[in-house]
């Protein structure tokens, strides 16, 4: 199935979106309609149990419990692109991190499966401390 310029452009904010929300409010469900059964990301977490790629919808809600726990975040997004298969987003991190302001720049890559998410990997624009020690 081929789809137009304008559809595939939409995958990828459209998935930001539902992620920016996600992350922001702590309101998961826009994003977990949006991935496919056998869903599956990659976060750069120096965490033990973070540190490798996670599997399914319930350990993204993991993910954003446990980092809503530890510290609230605004996300802007900068640069979107994306071809056939894959969308990528840079986007700023703003927020208080224990105690402290900080700011980052991400990127997140989708894999996508048709129109929906099948993947996601972050990658981080600043070496992450232990969020445990600040």
């Amino acid at each position: 199935m081929k789809q137009s310029k304008g559809s595939i452009t939409s995958r990828t904010s459209e998935g930001f979106e539902a992620f920016k929300l996600a992350l922001e409010k702590g309101s998961t469900e826009e994003f977990l309609k949006l991935v496919t059964e056998d869903f599956h990301f990659f976060v750069p977490l120096p965490l033990e149990g973070w540190d490798h790629e996670q599997q399914g919808k319930e350990r993204f809600e993991d993910l954003i419990r446990f980092e809503r726990s530890l510290f609230q975040m605004q996300l802007t997004p900068v640069i979107a692109i994306e071809n056939e298969d894959n969308g990528m987003v840079l986007f700023r991190s703003e927020g208080v991190l224990n105690g402290r302001n900080f700011s980052n720049e991400l990127v997140i890559v989708f894999t996508f499966e048709e129109e929906r998410i099948r993947s996601f990997k972050e990658y981080v624009g600043m070496p992450l401390r232990n969020y445990e020690n600040p």
